[in-house]
């Protein structure tokens, strides 16, 4: 079993070494020097290339090329320079968190070429070296089926953690709602904890309350178990920016129930919440106090 992975950043590498301790025999790529060769040290399934042409020339056909970059221009970049590269049967899978309609647009210019395309959704985050990752991942049949025995090695084990969703496309679909729905679970969490945290009268231990919750609650879960790992190590936060990034999943999964007319107001409100955690609201705030001052004579706070 022969691979390249392009990309060996968090995800990549990581992805990489399971594939590698797995049995496949992992062809790799990255920008950084430091890090392609760190990886060819440490695994002995691994072999380190200077260059994609290099790399590509040396994989044995039919190709199976896994491409793990960041979503947008470096990934468009990548399928440009896939497509001169690459040879009729050979198989592109892109991992990143990509909109699924870019992946619709590229399995349908690959084709035209006869080059296979998957488009794989992956779950798991830095543990999944040690856990293994879920993957969710669109392609023709014939496609999948060149795929599946790499999504095996990945998953937690062959028979679970995996499955082919159905078309080009579903694959980064079904993982633009599976983040749309980790947004909304984030922020009743945050939410919840922090409404913990406020009612001093009680004196509430939310690291203790945390750990109990890990256990036969309702709300149990792996982000519950994360929460309350990191409170085991810091409970106040007072190191930290209350300042959210949002990778775009989120951003795609509400435009898409805009255009479903499928109402999804919790993921809309935990994306607001996360703009909101940015300053994007401080001319909303003020207008508010401001309208507040001139009907009601309420005062105004100023710097």
């Amino acid at each position: 079993m022969n691979i390249a992975m392009i990309g060996l950043g968090k995800m990549g590498g990581n992805m990489a070494r399971r594939l590698a301790r797995g049995g496949a025999n992992v062809f790799g790529f990255d920008v950084s020097a430091e890090t392609r060769e760190g990886l060819a040290k440490e695994e002995a399934n691994f072999r380190a290339f200077a260059s994609v042409p290099e790399l590509i020339a040396a994989l044995p056909t039919p190709r199976v090329v896994w491409l793990m970059l960041p979503s947008g221009d470096i990934s468009e970049a990548a399928f440009a320079e896939m497509k001169t590269l690459l040879a009729p049967g050979d198989l592109i899978i892109d991992g990143a968190n990509a909109m699924y309609k870019d992946s619709q647009r590229h399995a349908a210019e690959l084709a035209e070429l006869n080059i296979k395309f998957v488009d794989a959704g992956v779950s798991g985050g830095v543990w999944g070296l040690q856990n293994g990752y879920c993957l969710m991942f669109g392609g023709d049949k014939d496609a999948a089926e060149i795929a599946t025995p790499f999504m095996k090695i990945l998953a937690p084990d062959a028979s679970r953690g995996w499955t082919h969703t159905g078309p080009a496309g579903s694959g980064h679909y079904t993982k633009m709602l599976h983040n749309g729905i980790e947004y909304g679970m984030m922020q009743a969490f945050a939410e919840g904890f922090a409404m913990l945290k406020a009612k001093k009268e009680f004196d509430l231990d939310v690291a203790e309350i945390a750990e109990t919750w890990r256990h036969s609650s309702v709300v149990r879960s792996w982000l519950l178990d994360l929460v309350a790992e990191s409170f085991s190590h810091d409970v106040e936060l007072a190191d930290l920016n209350a300042y959210v990034p949002d990778s775009g999943e989120g951003r795609w999964s509400v435009l898409e129930s805009v255009e479903l007319g499928v109402p999804a107001p919790v993921m809309a409100t935990s994306l607001y919440a996360r703009f909101a955690s940015r300053g994007n609201d401080d001319y909303a705030m003020k207008m508010l106090s401001l309208m507040r001052n001139a009907f009601g004579g309420h005062a105004m706070s100023k710097k």
